[in-house]
């Protein structure tokens, strides 16, 4: 895990996770250095200290006013209560079907809560504001990303994913830096893993969807699930519309785990 600087008033939490048969997949969460901060996501569970020590070096917890939650999936909240923690004066900007969900298994500090619907804005002060919308593609009905009006970067959450062929190409600091066709089998894969229902839509109206992108044409476009994306909307776009006619994606059968479990060294205790 290792911290990226992404623009002037942007940093990265970048790490990776391999994933047997698929490749490797990023998980990043981001730090918004507004007078306002803002942290987006926070990491996977089994990496809290790690996600907590590579924060530091970004920005000291303290200083983080608010911790938007894209959604509660655990990738994307593994360190949340210990940011909560050693961050006070943090709020956790999130939905309200979002924190119901963490109610069901957390004892939510609603005081801290900060509900925010998609079509609606943070402000971060300087005149600066997020506003949020529901991503095209995604594998929670909570999901919320946003378009920062002050550098023209977009935060899609799991939209745009992709399991990329090894760790170093899910760790390259710029989606150029990987071969297009790896990017583009990746994110179809992706996408009819996480969003399969998008075999089913209406074309028309999933259209419409992304309709917004292209208004705002955002400079930089940030995924949980891949690396930093600058100037690609039109690519990334495209494979939204390749996306309903993609093949659906078929997991491993249990021949396969044998098979892929055979071939595994023994466990050491």
């Amino acid at each position: 895990m290792r911290a990226q600087r992404v623009s002037d008033d942007i940093s990265a939490i970048r790490d990776e996770v391999a994933i047997p048969g698929l490749g490797a997949l990023p998980i990043n969460a981001f730090v918004f250095h507004a007078e306002q901060p803002v942290l987006v996501d926070t990491g996977r569970p089994m990496a809290q200290q790690e996600f907590m020590d590579t924060l530091g070096t970004i920005i000291d917890p303290k200083d983080i006013r608010y911790v938007w939650l894209s959604h509660p999936d655990r990738d994307h909240m593994g360190s949340l209560f210990r940011i909560l923690d050693e961050a006070p004066n943090a709020r956790l900007v999130s939905t309200f079907l979002a924190v119901g969900y963490l109610t069901v298994e957390f004892d939510m500090p609603l005081d801290r809560v900060f509900l925010l619907n998609p079509g609606q804005a943070l402000d971060v002060g300087g005149g600066r504001n997020l506003h949020a919308f529901r991503p095209p593609t995604f594998d929670s009905p909570m999901t919320v990303g946003f378009y920062d009006d002050a550098t023209g970067t977009c935060f899609s959450s799991d939209c745009f994913g992709a399991p990329l062929p090894d760790i170093e190409s899910a760790a390259a600091d710029d989606l150029n830096d990987v071969k297009p066709d790896d990017v583009r089998g990746g994110q179809l894969t992706w996408v009819t893993a996480d969003s399969p229902w998008v075999r089913n839509v209406d074309r028309n109206k999933f259209a419409a969807s992304y309709d917004e992108f292209r208004r705002l044409a955002p400079e930089r476009i940030l995924s949980t699930h891949l690396p930093p994306a600058y100037g690609q909307l039109g690519t990334l776009l495209e494979m939204l519309e390749e996306a309903p006619d993609a093949a659906p994606f078929v997991g491993p059968d249990q021949a396969q785990l044998e098979a892929l479990l055979a071939s595994m060294p023994p466990p050491t205790h």
